[in-house]
């Protein structure tokens, strides 16, 4: 399993919109694409003391191939569509891809 991390910065102003745009829009429409090897996101938000809004999305797939299959070959670029940047303050160009050693599963208590 790969494990896609990507991450974003808002204003406190603008927080909610950027988390309605990725929950109702965004990534929805990557799911409707139904591509081979995507198991689905999360999208995380925290507040940052000096009053910026972080958000994360950690994507899973099956493998790099998957993860071309959704972004193309150069697969570390990040995916911020036009709506979305246009709340976003600053964002990461490139999104970080890990492999998964372990998993919530494997690690819970008997």
């Amino acid at each position: 399993m790969i494990v896609r991390i990507w991450r974003g910065w808002t204003t406190p102003e603008n927080a909610d919109a950027y988390e309605s745009i990725v929950s109702t829009r965004v990534l929805p429409a990557i799911a409707e694409r139904k591509l081979p090897g995507y198991h689905g996101a999360y999208l995380l938000r925290r507040p940052l003391d000096g009053g910026e809004v972080e958000f994360s999305t950690v994507m899973l797939f099956a493998s790099l191939d998957a993860v071309r299959e959704f972004i193309g070959p150069d697969y570390e670029v990040a995916h911020v569509p036009d709506e979305a940047r246009a709340v976003l303050a600053r964002f990461d160009e490139r999104s970080a891809h890990y492999d998964t050693l372990l998993t919530p599963e494997a690690t819970r208590p008997a």
